[in-house]
């Protein structure tokens, strides 16, 4: 069981989690089971995801940026329908994120489709976390106008970002995994008052490189992709605990993005992550009933 291991091998098994390792090199290396991997993965996204909703708040952000990065469970969406038992959630999965460009902390992500839905949840949440007007940039998502709109009735300056991208030219395996060519970009004020220079999504574009080297499950054209919607969850909420609290950022000295924002004075480490997740653990104790012999 994860929960009895020492706390210096829980310490390495999750922060390889959080460099890029997959679960099965850790388990080789820590010389431990695949399945005590994933409980301690398991356990240390509830205790994280819980951390995060409790403890990201009242932030006094003055910008925000927003994304969304693409990922799958199980199979591609263009193949879970000749997939054999695929589960629940597989396909195309999307994870947005808000990120204040100034401590470099996220503050609010959202794992789902990337429909009208997600959106809407998503803004809200990101809302419930701010202590003040902010100016918003996102990309040219159409989703987002609606969901903006409802959750901050005007109370923002937004603005968003559209890039255009060109052809590469005639098709050929050279260009399969090259990006389009980028041809510009358009600045649209849609709400209040936000400063022209500083809309920009490349702080939280960037991010998305750090999600994809930081966790094995974002790696593309491998088989590391995660094979449940759920761990990519964990994934992510024990990924973004430990980069907002634990990870010293390199514009910051050697500050924690949330301290840089206020949140803490203190540098955390992993093993503080490891007492998260005893602190949630049942107590042991007497059982309630006994057998009679």
């Amino acid at each position: 069981m994860a929960n009895v291991l020492p706390t210096a091998k829980r310490v390495q098994i999750l922060s390889m989690l959080c460099e890029g390792s997959s679960m099965r090199s850790i388990s080789r290396i820590c010389d431990v089971s695949i399945n005590t991997v994933s409980k301690l993965l398991v356990d240390a996204g509830e205790a994280c995801a819980a951390y995060h909703y409790e403890t990201v708040r009242g932030v006094a952000s003055k910008r925000v940026q927003c994304d969304e990065i693409w990922s799958f469970c199980y199979s591609k969406a263009k193949n879970v329908e000749g997939a054999k038992a695929a589960p629940d959630g597989a396909g195309d999965v999307w994870t947005w994120t808000a990120l204040d460009p100034d401590s470099k902390l996220i503050l609010a992500y959202m794992v789902g489709d990337r429909d009208a839905e997600t959106a809407m949840f998503f803004i809200d949440d990101l809302k419930d976390r701010l202590a003040n007007r902010v100016q918003l940039t996102t990309d040219g998502h159409k989703v987002y106008l609606d969901a903006v709109a409802g959750s901050f009735a005007g109370d923002i300056d937004y603005a968003m970002l559209v890039k255009m991208y060109g052809e590469l030219g005639p098709k050929g395996p050279e260009r399969k995994y090259s990006p389009a060519e980028f041809n510009g970009s358009k600045k649209r004020k849609i709400t209040g008052n936000p400063d022209i220079d500083k809309v920009s999504t490349s702080h939280v574009e960037r991010m998305n490189l750090s999600m994809r080297m930081g966790m094995r499950r974002f790696t593309r054209l491998t088989n590391a992709f995660s094979k449940k919607v759920d761990n990519h969850i964990h994934a992510l909420s024990l990924y973004f605990v430990w980069y907002n609290f634990c990870r010293q950022h390199k514009s910051l000295k050697g500050s924690s993005p949330a301290m840089a924002a206020g949140l803490t004075d203190t540098l955390h480490d992993m093993e503080w992550i490891v007492g998260l997740i005893d602190a949630r653990a049942p107590k042991p104790g007497r059982p309630k009933t006994y057998r009679k012999r």
